[in-house]
């Protein structure tokens, strides 16, 4: 019943920016732990950054902080991530992830139980 949805990824010259946004459609009754991960070719899936159902904590990875920044609107139940900067090594297929009612989980994919199907995004130089 629950499906996510992400979209805004595009094709840009680096140092530009992107917004990509993710929204839960279906039974919502809960606060959801969403978080984005990246896969690009040849790499192994990547955890980008995670925000906690109340939106207290968050997390960015080390080779996007500065330059991205997620956040959330709990009454719309989406998520989205504010890529500026953008760099080639940036390129990847985006998703986005969520988890019901629980507790703070940050990056570990293995944990999170509903996945999008993802967004390309493309950063020329």
């Amino acid at each position: 019943q629950v499906q996510l949805v992400e979209s805004g990824g595009d094709s840009v010259q680096a140092g530009g920016s992107l917004r990509l946004s993710c929204a839960i459609a279906g039974l919502i009754d809960t606060t959801y732990g969403m978080a984005w991960f990246r896969q690009a070719p040849g790499k192994e899936r990547e955890g980008v950054a995670a925000i906690s159902g109340s939106g207290t904590r968050t997390y960015i990875a080390d080779s996007v902080k500065g330059r991205f920044t997620i956040f959330s609107d709990s009454a719309k139940k989406t998520a989205s991530l504010q890529m500026n900067s953008l760099k080639p090594e940036d390129s990847a297929r985006y998703y986005c992830a969520a988890v019901g009612m629980s507790p703070w989980i940050g990056p570990l994919q293995g944990a999170y139980k509903y996945w999008g199907q993802g967004t390309q995004v493309t950063v020329s130089s």
